[in-house]
């Protein structure tokens, strides 16, 4: 199957007060090394953002959890001023049981939500665990990046937002 440049999915999967977070450690000449994550990847042919977080929650976690249980939360444009952009559909799920298995993109480990925004996320990342904490209501978020990886804008359904204000805010 060919995976499609730009289209990804990303899941956050709870249990009780906390987010499986895949630490990414282990692929070469990753954009997010040392990056906390949940777990999604790039859709392949003829998936929808259901069928493709489905299949990815299931190789990088082991969990098989049913369609109707996975939320899809926002969709996220990702520019950057290095010509990259990719559209992410953005999923919470509720953790079936168990213990994840290996994952081979990194190493998964439960994090407790307050301490998430402690780890090294994407500074656009924390933007929109904040933005999912405050409303359950889908949304739409444009994140634009500079050349170095700063955040230089965010617009949430179609109007600027105050993004640094908002990362002061959550520290």
């Amino acid at each position: 199957m060919a995976k499609r440049d730009g289209l990804t999915t990303l899941c956050y999967i709870e249990r009780d007060d906390e987010y499986l977070m895949l630490h990414r450690i282990s692929k070469k000449n990753d954009l997010s090394k040392d990056k906390w994550l949940g777990v999604g990847g790039h859709f392949e042919d003829n998936e929808s953002p259901e069928e493709c977080i489905k299949r990815e929650i299931f190789e990088e976690s082991g969990y098989d959890i049913p369609l109707d249980e996975i939320a899809y939360r926002a969709i996220i444009t990702f520019i950057s001023d290095r010509g990259d952009y990719e559209l992410m559909s953005l999923f919470t799920a509720k953790c079936p049981g168990g213990e994840p298995k290996e994952c081979d993109e990194g190493k998964l480990e439960w994090v407790k939500k307050k301490d998430v925004y402690g780890l090294n996320l994407w500074e656009g990342d924390k933007i929109f665990f904040k933005l999912m904490e405050e409303s359950d209501k889908f949304f739409s978020l444009k994140m634009a990046y500079d050349v170095n990886d700063k955040l230089r804008e965010a617009v949430l359904n179609g109007k600027q937002l105050d993004y640094k204000k908002m990362l002061e805010e959550i520290g």
